[in-house]
């Protein structure tokens, strides 16, 4: 563990990018990097009339100076759900699309899974249309694959690897599964990240089998906004 006096010291000698980079690290790296003094060095560096006026309209430095190389326009992602070698669910969807998620949640979903589905620009969410229900896992393997792919190079890259749903969190209807992202060489600091998917589901009385009415994928442990998802995709390892 890197002492933090030692990272308030490093950080405001780093360019936008690197000072990016480190906000994947871990939950303490993103925490400070995201402390608006260092990004207001980076902006005195560019644009120092930008820091000269005795009250700033800019509420923040750190949304200022570093906008995202990507966008969801320019990603596909294609998803996979499996129960045992029998397919149930695979589509091809624009990153605008899972972007945008479900604005209205259909009726019958728990008010606890409608408090998670609310406002975070950082989960993707996908509704399934029509459901389609899964097996209760002790009697099959539900497991997932997801690749993102980019429009700008026709290059992909893997999010998720066949990972299987094997917890399932009743009080909030959802089925979770997870997979370490594989991180460019170009950022060797980087590493020990989590992908997270999630499906969305109602019960549907028949033996714990449920219905599946969404698809969720976020990156929660260190990435919590919109901006900060687009540069950790942008981090991949595109092949």
């Amino acid at each position: 563990m890197v002492p933090e006096e030692v990272m308030k010291a490093v950080f405001p000698l780093l360019e936008g990018i690197d000072l990016a980079s480190c906000m994947v690290v871990c939950k303490q790296w993103r925490d400070l990097a995201r402390d608006d003094y260092f990004w207001k060095c980076l902006c005195a560096k560019k644009w120092p009339s930008l820091c000269k006026r005795p009250n700033p309209s800019i509420l923040s430095y750190y949304k200022t100076l570093l906008p995202p190389r990507i966008s969801f326009d320019d990603l596909e992602f294609f998803i996979d759900i499996w129960a045992e070698n029998r397919l149930l669910f695979s589509e091809v969807v624009s990153g605008s699309v899972l972007q945008q998620g479900i604005k209205i949640p259909q009726s019958g979903v728990c008010e606890m899974l409608k408090y998670h589905m609310q406002g975070a620009d950082f989960k993707m969410t996908l509704p399934v249309e029509p459901k389609f229900t899964i097996p209760s896992i002790q009697t099959e393997t539900v497991s997932a694959s997801v690749l993102v792919g980019r429009k700008d190079s026709n290059k992909v890259a893997r999010i998720i690897n066949k990972s299987m749903f094997e917890y399932i969190d009743r009080s909030s209807y959802r089925a979770l599964a997870f997979e370490y992202l594989d991180i460019s060489p170009a950022y060797p600091f980087v590493s020990g990240i989590r992908a997270w998917i999630s499906l969305l589901f109602m019960e549907d009385g028949n033996e714990g089998a449920m219905d599946v009415f969404g698809i969720q994928v976020d990156f929660c442990d260190v990435a919590n906004s919109k901006e900060e998802v687009l540069w950790l995709l942008d981090m991949l390892d595109w092949k």
